[in-house]
């Protein structure tokens, strides 16, 4: 019961507005959690948190990046970015070395310690990945990548 004294009847996820009625932009939210959720269920335990393993394989991807790079790349703030490298490095997971012409800027590398064990959380959340992919087709699934891409790209005129 709610401080009034009624109960608000909560749809269960799938249901009314947090069904296919529901707007798109809170649906897309409501996926996002349940793919987060899903991801960090997978790595408990394996040695990498869910936004460290997003900047480990942002760095696999594009080696010697810095960290406003992967900041960029893992969506996540400078700042969380900065922690979550110093405790890579910390285990030895990453290595930084300087930037040949700017002293300031830092690159960072996965070391092969830290390859090691992208690969094993990588091979924890393979399961995900297909449960997120389970009944689509390939075409289904192109088109919804590509209109994935087009909400992330599309400006809004101000």
């Amino acid at each position: 019961m709610s401080k009034r004294g009624h109960s608000a009847q909560i749809p269960a996820v799938g249901e009314a507005k947090r069904g296919e009625r529901g707007y798109l932009g809170y649906l897309l939210r409501q996926a996002q959690v349940a793919h987060r959720q899903n991801m960090e269920h997978a790595l408990a335990g394996a040695g990498l948190t869910l936004p460290q393993f997003s900047v480990l394989t942002m760095l696999a991807a594009y080696p010697g990046a810095s960290g406003a790079d992967l900041a960029r790349l893992s969506l996540l703030t400078p700042q969380t970015v900065s922690v979550i490298v110093a405790n890579l490095e910390r285990s030895a997971a990453v290595a930084r070395r300087a930037h040949a012409v700017h002293g300031r800027i830092q690159h960072i590398d996965v070391t092969p310690a830290g390859a090691q064990l992208l690969a094993r959380c990588r091979a924890r959340v393979k399961a995900v990945d297909a449960a997120l992919r389970s009944g689509l087709s390939a075409q289904d699934e192109a088109v919804i990548r590509r209109w994935l891409v087009q909400v992330a790209t599309r400006q809004i005129a101000e």
